[in-house]
Protein backbone atom coordinates (compact mmCIF):
# COMPACT_ATOMS: atom_id res chain seq x y z
CA UNK A 1 0.00 0.00 0.00
CA UNK A 2 2.19 2.56 -1.12
CA UNK A 3 0.02 5.53 -1.29
CA UNK A 4 2.83 8.46 -3.26
CA UNK A 5 2.81 5.77 -6.01
CA UNK A 6 -1.35 5.73 -6.16
CA UNK A 7 -1.25 9.80 -6.06
CA UNK A 8 1.50 9.97 -9.02
CA UNK A 9 -0.47 7.26 -10.46
CA UNK A 10 -3.95 9.16 -10.48
CA UNK A 11 -2.43 12.32 -11.27
CA UNK A 12 -1.03 11.13 -14.51
CA UNK A 13 -4.58 9.31 -15.25
CA UNK A 14 -5.94 12.91 -15.59
CA UNK A 15 -3.37 14.43 -17.22
CA UNK A 16 -3.95 12.11 -19.74
CA UNK A 17 -7.69 12.37 -19.77
CA UNK A 18 -7.35 16.03 -20.26
CA UNK A 19 -5.16 15.31 -23.93
CA UNK A 20 -8.46 13.55 -24.39
CA UNK A 21 -10.75 15.46 -23.35
CA UNK A 22 -13.13 16.10 -26.47
CA UNK A 23 -13.43 20.15 -25.67
CA UNK A 24 -9.50 20.29 -24.98
CA UNK A 25 -8.93 18.65 -28.69
CA UNK A 26 -11.98 21.14 -30.00
CA UNK A 27 -10.23 24.32 -28.86
CA UNK A 28 -6.68 22.84 -30.01
CA UNK A 29 -8.17 22.30 -33.28
CA UNK A 30 -10.15 26.34 -32.80
CA UNK A 31 -6.56 27.55 -32.46
CA UNK A 32 -4.85 25.61 -35.36
CA UNK A 33 -7.52 27.02 -37.27
CA UNK A 34 -7.83 30.10 -36.36
CA UNK A 35 -3.91 30.67 -37.29
CA UNK A 36 -4.03 28.89 -40.02
CA UNK A 37 -6.92 31.43 -41.42
CA UNK A 38 -4.36 34.21 -40.10
CA UNK A 39 -1.28 33.00 -41.92
CA UNK A 40 -3.01 32.62 -45.17
CA UNK A 41 -4.48 35.98 -44.47
CA UNK A 42 -1.13 37.65 -44.17
CA UNK A 43 0.47 35.16 -47.24
CA UNK A 44 -2.43 37.00 -49.65
CA UNK A 45 -1.75 40.61 -47.79
CA UNK A 46 1.97 40.79 -48.61
CA UNK A 47 1.08 38.77 -51.77
CA UNK A 48 -1.04 41.70 -52.73
CA UNK A 49 1.22 44.54 -51.38
CA UNK A 50 4.38 43.18 -53.69
CA UNK A 51 2.59 43.35 -56.98
CA UNK A 52 0.73 46.96 -55.98
CA UNK A 53 4.55 47.81 -55.49
CA UNK A 54 5.67 46.21 -58.75
CA UNK A 55 2.87 46.89 -61.04
CA UNK A 56 1.49 50.36 -59.61
CA UNK A 57 3.22 53.65 -60.93
CA UNK A 58 4.63 55.24 -57.33
CA UNK A 59 7.19 57.15 -55.82
CA UNK A 60 9.65 55.21 -53.82
CA UNK A 61 7.82 57.21 -50.53
CA UNK A 62 4.73 55.47 -51.50
CA UNK A 63 6.47 52.25 -51.93
CA UNK A 64 7.85 52.22 -48.43
CA UNK A 65 4.79 53.44 -46.94
CA UNK A 66 3.19 50.90 -48.24
CA UNK A 67 5.58 48.27 -46.79
CA UNK A 68 5.52 49.63 -43.68
CA UNK A 69 1.90 49.57 -43.39
CA UNK A 70 1.99 46.09 -43.93
CA UNK A 71 5.09 45.12 -41.47
CA UNK A 72 2.01 47.09 -39.25
CA UNK A 73 -0.74 44.79 -40.06
CA UNK A 74 1.50 41.46 -40.18
CA UNK A 75 2.21 42.48 -36.59
CA UNK A 76 -0.68 43.38 -35.48
CA UNK A 77 -1.85 39.65 -36.83
CA UNK A 78 1.07 38.08 -35.29
CA UNK A 79 2.70 40.40 -32.31
CA UNK A 80 5.28 38.47 -31.42
CA UNK A 81 6.78 37.14 -34.59
CA UNK A 82 8.50 40.46 -35.79
CA UNK A 83 12.17 38.23 -36.17
CA UNK A 84 10.09 35.80 -38.74
CA UNK A 85 8.89 39.11 -40.40
CA UNK A 86 11.97 40.41 -40.84
CA UNK A 87 13.71 37.05 -41.97
CA UNK A 88 10.71 36.04 -45.06
CA UNK A 89 9.09 39.25 -45.73
CA UNK A 90 11.56 42.31 -45.48
CA UNK A 91 14.39 41.02 -47.69
CA UNK A 92 11.47 40.11 -50.33
CA UNK A 93 9.84 43.93 -50.49
CA UNK A 94 13.86 45.39 -50.17
CA UNK A 95 14.96 43.58 -53.34
CA UNK A 96 11.76 44.41 -54.85
CA UNK A 97 12.30 47.90 -54.15
CA UNK A 98 15.55 47.91 -55.36
CA UNK A 99 14.63 46.58 -58.82
CA UNK A 100 11.67 48.92 -59.05
CA UNK A 101 13.38 51.85 -58.35
CA UNK A 102 16.81 50.68 -59.19
CA UNK A 103 18.17 51.33 -55.75
CA UNK A 104 21.91 49.98 -54.87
Amino acid sequence: MNIPERQATNLGSESSTAETDPTHQTSNQEEIEDENRRIRRLQIMMNMVMAVIAQEEMSLEEASEMAANAKRAALAMFPDKELAYDLIYKPRLQRLLRERFRLQ
